[in-house]
């Protein structure tokens, strides 16, 4: 069963509640209407398909850990992988990333980056800088 970014962003922060002491379901039931800081960067990878795979499930598994795919693509031609990492001040505020990727040509693949986490009354832009490091990653 695939989770929404809200749902798991909310169980993330309702988790880290109830680690500090504070009450776990009232932090996830608050953390639902928040904004969210949401980021999205597509490259396009000098790798073939399978290789890209790895590498993405290599950068993205180091950041976080795995949490079940928005949707996989039948065919061997998409993949997606998703995780839970940690962004802001102290790498405590959860971001879900989203990296879809799709075969491009033989020797290319396009990888998009979608990073999404909760924004409290100070702004962190935990996704943007989230997606940010991860791409760079990725292509470097």
């Amino acid at each position: 069963m695939d989770r929404s970014e809200d749902e798991i962003l909310a169980g993330e922060l309702a988790a880290l509640g109830a680690v500090a002491g504070g009450g776990g379901r009232l932090t996830g039931r608050a953390a639902k209407p928040m904004k969210k800081n949401v980021h999205e960067i597509e490259l396009v990878i000098p790798v073939p398909f399978d290789d890209a795979v790895k590498r993405a499930a290599d950068v993205l598994g180091g950041a976080g850990r795995a949490v079940e795919p928005a949707q996989i693509e039948p065919g061997g031609d998409r993949k997606t992988i998703r995780v839970v990492a940690g962004g802001g001040v102290g790498g405590m505020n959860p971001v879900v990333v989203t990296a879809l990727v799709t075969r491009d040509r033989e020797n290319s693949t396009a990888v998009r980056f979608r990073a999404a986490a909760k924004e409290g009354l100070i702004k962190q832009r935990a996704g943007e800088k989230t997606a940010v490091r991860l791409a760079a990653l990725l292509s470097g």
